[in-house]
């Protein structure tokens, strides 16, 4: 069977907190491993989505609507629908699995995923991911 869901891959969250976000794979286990024994993927997302902006808001509002808010989960193959975007940026540095494992670690974990992702939307690159998903 051919694998579809790849590292860098953008997926849209089904179920659970998140359910309609948008997230992409920084780390996929196909087989499971002995906590969770079934197929999952460690996924970085966007909780909250950078808002419009005007060619007349002051730096300082401009500043305030361009920021994001991420997350990092780990999210089970029956829970996310695969899309055909890709996202180019480098999270399988950022985000460890084994920095999920303690509250003060996973803070600066998002912190840097912030960092990324916003520098992705500032480059104006991979829109549709900084979008709000609509029904």
């Amino acid at each position: 069977m051919v694998k579809f869901l790849k590292q860098n891959k953008v997926v849209v969250l089904l179920n659970g907190r998140y359910a309609g976000h948008k997230a992409v794979i920084v780390k996929n286990f196909d087989d499971g491993t002995s906590g969770r024994p079934y197929g999952h993927a460690l996924v970085a997302g966007i909780a909250k989505y950078p808002r419009k902006v005007t060619k007349k808001f002051s730096q300082k509002k401009l500043a305030k609507r361009v920021r994001l808010k991420p997350f990092v989960r780990v999210i089970n193959y029956n829970h996310i629908m695969p899309t055909t975007y890709a996202l180019d940026a480098d999270l399988k540095t950022t985000v460890v699995l084994e920095k999920l494992e303690t509250q003060t670690k996973k803070v600066e974990t998002r912190k840097d995923v912030k960092k990324i992702l916003e520098e992705r939307f500032k480059t104006g690159n991979n829109r549709w991911f900084f979008s709000k998903l609509r029904f």
